[in-house]
């Protein structure tokens, strides 16, 4: 149990009591010896301070302080009390104990309801203890008896004056202090009792008046008494003015809240209603008007009824209107009507691509199952995948327009916040759904063909992973229960096509790549984009700079010209730009009436542009030794590499410069060993590479290279250099190589077959297992071509040496 002092004073009882009180006391002061030292039981108090003449009833609950107030009744001697420097302290020592406390006279005490006990104490004169003279069953100390000065000086009575004028101020301002204790305080003549009054009724801290208590001399102890009166009345009168804006507030609130009642109960009588009044009537017809779901129904009465019952200046009213507004403009139900025909898909498409024939194929396949089985048939998740400007995108439009369903795109490259997905929870202030309910209201139907595009290219960071938030989006089983955060209710995606675009596979996680059909993209090859180019670049571009009356014409040379040495990449963007800068140069010759082309030829494709920034890739002039034509691939398409090798008089070292990768270096470390292990079959000393340093190299090395596709015209290259038999200039050729000379498939056939018959090579090496890859190459281009096809490297060596 805590000794405390409890709302103790009630002050009109309190001062009416005081008179009796005082005859009733045992003993008025103890005994003091001839040193001025007096002997009582102790007790110790917690967050008090009692002053001398002082009068008020304390609760004890310890057994020790129990004990102590029990010895000094029955052998009528008074108490020595003192605070504790630390409240919590359930058995305070030594130095638990301020030094000086007050003698004290105790009376009337009482068992109360709760089993605590309660005595009515008065302080009678300050003392500082000096010792503890027993410790059990209760505390005795031994203290000195310490004077009260009453020495008057120039500054005491104004200081009193100063202390009774602020006790006022507080007493006016203060809830916990009645005005009798002001009455009080002025019928006090002795400053040094006026000062410990007024600290014993102030609420502030043990330090404060223990300070007081020990502050011998009146006139300091008015003047500190004063300072906390001042620090107490700047605190009172900055919570009366915080309390009175508050009121005012409030009062201000109420009276508009029943002024708008009333408004609105005069509007009804006269017919008239406010806007807040018309939006929640509108809001209830949209309601029963729309088919919506049974559940989302519920929730959109359930927060028109919250709204109704607020005021139109409430702060949530804003964010139940939107909220509404999101719940009531999605399209649970409405799909808009599809288009399954095929052949009309069919001319849709072809007439906004060219070739791209698997993936036409695909989508009408996709039309033809959905006529048979339109109920059952779900949209198929594709995900287009190839290099930029290859037509990803404007293939999802070209489908959207072919089935008659709305197009909706959105782009995710940079997205690293799961919110962008699952949107926000409605705590948050600007809270709003993901991207997917969002352009689903956009699209204004639930049956929309939905483009993520850049898939490949979705980041995480703390916020969250996005693509996880994917994997229920794009998973058939499970999209039809979408939840978005904010909304808090399922929708349903199943009846949505989705089509992604990456650029590359791997960035993406492998779940989400489970869940979608991949379909490649692959580099146009140089008719293709001719064919693009007269089909839909070039009168694309001419309408768009008004020339369609001026007669503009491409030759082929020029087309090609603009291919080969002004572009050079995978899909036709760059082409594209390079023909609209043709055009803008000629829009400028017509707007100035200067002579312009009406057929643009290759040399005036100069003139218009200036020198082409690259050069078409020639074939080599002669045959040499030492000398390979590898077929490589690259993001532009294919190209060939001219693999060099040179002997050298050294130790056998090796050397390869050219910018390779490490598997590339493999490669040649694997060639090299293959050609000495074959050496007495080619007709080599085998001394030789002892002293001998080899030199590989492949131009260009601004251009980092690598792959093991360069294994087959690498071995050729150092086979030719150690038997001195040149290599055919006509041959190109690829394939990864093993120690044992067997030759391994690679990728790129198309792209490396075709850039050998751009450059006039005949013969194209490749391994035999990549034999299914020329079926990719149009018949019309194969033809050009003699493909040669090797298990071994010694199934090679015939073919390309001379």
């Amino acid at each position: 149990m805590h000794d405390e002092l409890p709302e103790f004073i009630q002050y009109p009882n309190f001062f009416d009591e005081i008179d009796d009180f005082e005859d009733e006391l045992i003993n008025l002061v103890s005994t003091v010896d001839a040193e001025g030292m007096i002997e009582c039981p102790f007790m110790p108090l917690r967050d008090l301070v009692l002053y001398p003449q002082m009068v008020m009833p304390l609760f004890v609950g310890r057994d020790k302080s129990l004990a102590a107030v029990q010895a000094a009744v029955s052998n009528g001697e008074n108490i020595i009390v003192a605070a504790q420097r630390d409240a919590d302290v359930n058995n305070p020592k030594l130095t638990d104990i301020y030094s000086q406390g007050t003698e004290t006279s105790i009376n009337r005490f009482l068992k109360m309801p709760d089993q605590t006990n309660s005595v009515l104490a008065q302080g009678r004169r300050r003392v500082e203890i000096v010792e503890f003279t027993q410790w059990d069953p209760y505390v005795r100390v031994k203290a000195r008896v310490i004077p009260e000065k009453e020495e008057w000086d120039e500054e005491t009575e104004p200081l009193m004056r100063t202390a009774i004028n602020f006790y006022e101020k507080v007493v006016t301002l203060s809830r916990k202090i009645p005005e009798d204790a002001f009455a009080f305080a002025i019928n006090i003549d002795e400053p040094g009792w006026l000062a410990d009054f007024i600290a014993s009724t102030l609420d502030a801290s043990v330090e404060s008046r223990q300070g007081v208590l020990e502050t011998l001399d009146i006139t300091s102890r008015l003047r500190k008494v004063s300072i906390m009166l001042a620090k107490e009345l700047d605190m009172l009168q900055l919570e009366d003015e915080i309390h009175s804006k508050v009121q005012q507030e409030i009062d201000k609130s109420q009276r508009e809240h029943f002024l708008r009642e009333q408004m609105r109960a005069i509007q009804g009588e006269l017919g008239e209603m406010d806007v807040f009044t018309q939006e929640l009537a509108e809001i209830r017809q949209s309601i029963e008007k729309l088919s919506l779901p049974a559940v989302v129904k519920a929730k959109a009465e359930k927060e028109l009824a919250r709204l109704s019952s607020m005021p139109s200046m409430a702060p949530e009213v804003g964010v139940i209107r939107t909220y509404l507004d999101w719940l009531l403009e999605l399209p649970w139900t409405e799909s808009s009507e599809e288009t399954l025909d095929v052949q009309h898909a069919s001319n849709v498409l072809d007439n906004d691509h060219y070739g791209l024939d698997r993936i036409k194929d695909r989508i009408l396949e996709h039309i033809a199952a959905r006529q048979l089985a339109p109920d059952t048939m779900r949209a198929p998740i594709i995900c287009f995948v190839g290099p930029p400007g290859t037509g990803k995108t404007s293939m999802g439009r070209s489908i959207a327009a072919s089935l008659n369903r709305e197009f909706v795109r959105i782009s995710l490259g940079g997205v690293r916040d799961e919110a962008e997905i699952r949107g926000h929870r409605r705590t948050y202030i600007g809270a709003l759904p993901g991207r997917i309910i969002q352009a689903m209201r956009r699209a204004g139907a639930n049956n929309p063909l939905f483009m993520l595009d850049e898939i490949d290219k979705i980041g995480q960071d703390f916020r969250g992973d996005p693509s996880s938030a994917l994997l229920e989006v794009l998973d058939p089983e499970q999209n039809d229960t979408f939840a978005d955060h904010y909304l808090d209710l399922d929708f349903d995606l199943s009846k949505v096509m989705f089509i992604t675009t990456a650029n590359m596979l791997d960035p993406i996680p492998g779940p989400l790549r489970d869940r979608m059909e991949v379909i490649e993209f692959r580099s146009y090859v140089e008719e293709e984009k001719l064919e693009i180019a007269r089909k839909f670049l070039i009168p694309r571009q001419v309408d768009y700079h008004g020339l369609r009356q001026a007669g503009l014409r491409f030759s082929k040379e020029a087309i090609q010209m603009l291919i080969r040495q002004y572009t050079y990449e995978a899909g036709v963007r760059n082409l594209d730009r390079e023909i609209a800068n043709t055009c803008r140069k000629i829009a400028r010759r017509l707007a100035e009436n200067k002579r312009y082309p009406k057929r643009l030829t290759a040399d005036q494709m100069v003139d218009l542009l200036g020198p082409p920034p690259m050069n078409a890739r020639q074939m080599r002039e002669e045959d040499e030794i030492g000398v390979a034509n590898g077929m490589a691939w690259t993001s532009g398409g294919g190209d060939v590499m001219f693999i060099e090798v040179n002997l050298m008089p050294g130790k056998g070292g090796l050397l390869l410069t050219g910018q390779l990768g490490d598997v590339m270096q493999e490669s040649a470390r694997a060639a090299l060993t293959y050609t000495r292990s074959q050496a007495h079959n080619f007709g080599i000393q085998p001394d030789v590479f002892e002293n001998t340093d080899i030199h590989i190299h492949i131009p260009e090395g601004a251009v980092p290279k690598d792959g093991p596709s360069a294994g087959v015209p690498l071995a050729s290259a150092l086979i030719s250099a150690f038997t001195g038999r040149a290599v055919r200039r006509d041959v190109g050729m690829t394939g990864e190589i093993t120690l044992r000379g067997r030759v391994l498939p690679v990728g790129g056939i198309r792209e490396k077959a075709l850039a050998a018959r751009r450059i006039g090579i005949r013969d194209f090496i490749l391994p035999s297992k990549n034999e299914s890859d020329i079926l990719h190459i149009p018949q019309n281009l194969r033809q050009d071509l003699n493909f040669i096809k090797v298990d071994r490297i010694e199934q090679v060596l015939p073919n390309i040496l001379l």
